[in-house]
């Protein structure tokens, strides 16, 4: 396996704990609990955060285009 596979294989599968993490928060209502699966959350989103700028930097992966103020602007007026 190269590389480039690994790292993609990586950001999804931290991505994919994110959102078990960010269910699991809403979920629990024990607050030591809570806070622990937050810091674990937290942990998970500044790893996957530096392996994405590696992977960028590296060409693996392309963010979607940057967008204008007023195509922001329409989606919020849209969603409100």
């Amino acid at each position: 396996m190269d590389e480039k596979t690994m790292v993609n294989d990586i950001l999804a599968g931290v991505k994919s704990s994110l959102t078990a993490y960010q269910t699991a928060i809403s979920e629990t209502e024990n607050m030591n609990l809570r806070q622990t699966f937050q810091d674990i959350r937290n942990c998970d989103e500044n790893f996957q955060y530096e392996l994405f700028k590696v992977a960028k930097s590296k060409g693996y992966y392309k963010p979607a285009q940057k967008v204008s103020v007023t195509e922001i602007d329409n989606v919020k007026s849209e969603l409100q």
